[in-house]
């Protein structure tokens, strides 16, 4: 999955729109946040990871990361 794609996911479920997105990230940060700067940065596949962190905390979510068992069995 792409950054892209999981923030769009993130914003379907909380039914969010990205310029809805920027606005909420700009009033909780010192960053300023624009809907054509996070589109860009996603189209363009430079969306940084703490950024992405961020907006998922800002939404209620966390990253987890997960160990799979038995995955590539040594």
């Amino acid at each position: 999955m792409s950054v892209r794609e999981f923030v769009k996911i993130l914003l379907a479920k909380e039914c969010m729109t990205l310029t809805q997105l920027a606005k909420l990230a700009t009033e909780n940060s010192e960053k300023k946040y624009t809907m054509d700067g996070l589109s860009h940065k996603m189209r363009k596949g430079s969306l940084d990871f703490n950024d992405v962190e961020f907006f998922a905390k800002l939404l209620g979510y966390e990253i987890v990361l997960k160990k799979i068992e038995n995955h590539f069995d040594k």
